[in-house]
């Protein structure tokens, strides 16, 4: 395997100090072997980290377009139905700090395969539980089981990928999870319109399982992560709070924060407001809307690139007014331009995120997985918090509170992006 030229970090987003350093010196980067654009392990490592992505991602919001069912099935209203997702997030966000930890000691690959495998069988369990609550504990169990995936996959592209790359393969497992997200969506509400929610449930469950085999066979091995012996919790405790420290990153996790709050607000409620008159979507129309995660598949491949050419201090902004722009285009009465509004808040939602994850791998000062927890535990809150929250002001004021509730957020995600690109060029 070559061994990776040094590179120099972009214009935009150096700094004089240590902290802000973005890649790692001359003598660093030659004791490691990264995996090259081009040769075989990186296609394998970007295939399974995909498939973790894909199997991830649908696996935790195929719930998202059964809430309007569950509502009616179970007889909960809008904001407790938004708890088969928000308690799933909750846990997750939970699970990554112990995740990231664990995995320093027992590695990265093992660990996201258990995950998986674990969340896959959970999804399963849901399809044949008899109660609500019966439910809501599954999901709650499959959120902690699937923390072990997002911090450690970031982690092992942060450790294992050529820096001068970082932000592309970034951006293609950003991908993998927006096409999971996309086939959750679109799988389970296709299937829970001709047949019945828990066969939609059972049905992605079963192809969990099969992504979670085809990623722990391609993956390969970590060439530049050696476990730690024991467990010591002092060294973790100082990994994290050295991050919070970090001028930058800090900001970045409240992006995180603030930009999946958004987004999962807007596509918890926008089901309730497009099964109502005069809209009135079945299932089967309200899931294609999800297609439009192909529009945040290619945001985060282009991210990527754009963010390594021109400055990620500079697509990060770009990326949260899209977003902006598309949750005011859904205030319109006009269902094509409801559907173009939710194009532009997915579009711009993963390109910010796509951005915002490679800026953590680096900026962080070694145990990347430490800091990659921080930003998904950040995340995570977001959409579990914002995403329960903003069923309030549904119930409040329809979707104008909605919009006002999401716009508010995104308008803080600006002021952090943009102060952390002052911090960036100091």
């Amino acid at each position: 395997m070559q061994r990776a030229a040094n590179s120099s970090p972009d214009a935009s987003e150096t700094h004089p100090r240590p902290n802000l350093h973005l890649v790692r010196t001359t003598t660093e980067m030659q004791e490691k072997q990264f995996l090259l654009r081009g040769t075989s392990p990186y296609r394998r490592a970007s295939l399974a980290l995909f498939l973790s992505g894909f199997a991830t991602f649908s696996l935790l919001y195929c719930v998202q377009p059964l809430m309007p069912i569950f509502a009616t099935d179970f007889g909960v209203s809008p904001a407790a139905s938004s708890l088969s997702l928000s308690l799933s997030t909750g846990f997750l966000a939970f699970a990554i700090f112990c995740a990231a930890a664990v995995s320093e000691s027992f590695g990265r690959r093992s660990l996201m395969f258990a995950s998986l495998l674990g969340a896959s069988v959970c999804t399963i369990a849901c399809a044949l539980v008899p109660s609500w609550h019966a439910l809501l504990v599954i999901r709650a169990l499959e959120g902690l089981l699937l923390g072990g995936v997002p911090a450690v996959a970031m982690a092992y592209l942060s450790e294992e990928i050529d820096p001068r790359g970082l932000g592309a393969s970034m951006g293609l497992y950003i991908a993998g999870n927006a096409f999971g997200g996309m086939a959750g969506r679109v799988v389970t509400g296709t299937l829970a319109e001709f047949f019945s929610w828990r066969i939609a449930l059972g049905s992605l469950g079963v192809l969990g399982l099969a992504a979670a085999i085809g990623f722990f066979l391609l993956l390969p091995a970590s060439r530049n992560f050696a476990p730690r012996k024991g467990f010591d919790v002092r060294f973790h405790v100082r990994a994290w709070v050295g991050h919070i420290g970090n001028p930058a990153l800090p900001l970045l996790f409240a992006i995180g924060f603030l930009a999946m709050g958004s987004f999962v607000t807007v596509y918890n409620y926008i089901g309730f407001r497009l099964v109502q008159p005069p809209y009135n979507l079945n299932q089967t129309e309200l899931g294609l809307i999800f297609t439009v995660y192909l529009f945040g598949i290619a945001a985060s491949w282009l991210a990527g690139l754009l963010g390594d050419r021109i400055g990620h201090f500079i697509v990060l902004p770009a990326g949260i007014a899209i977003a902006a722009v598309g949750v005011a285009v859904t205030l319109s009465s006009s269902l094509p331009l409801i559907v173009f509004g939710i194009v532009l808040l997915t579009s711009g939602f993963f390109v910010a995120h796509s951005v915002a994850s490679a800026l953590v791998g680096r900026l962080a000062r070694g145990t990347k997985g430490h800091a990659s927890a921080l930003y998904l535990l950040s995340y995570y809150i977001g959409s579990s918090v914002a995403g329960s929250v903003g069923g309030y002001f549904w119930g409040a004021d329809g979707w104008n509170a909605v919009v006002a509730f999401t716009l508010s957020l995104l308008a803080l995600g600006m002021v952090a992006a943009l102060t952390a690109a002052k911090l960036a060029k100091r």
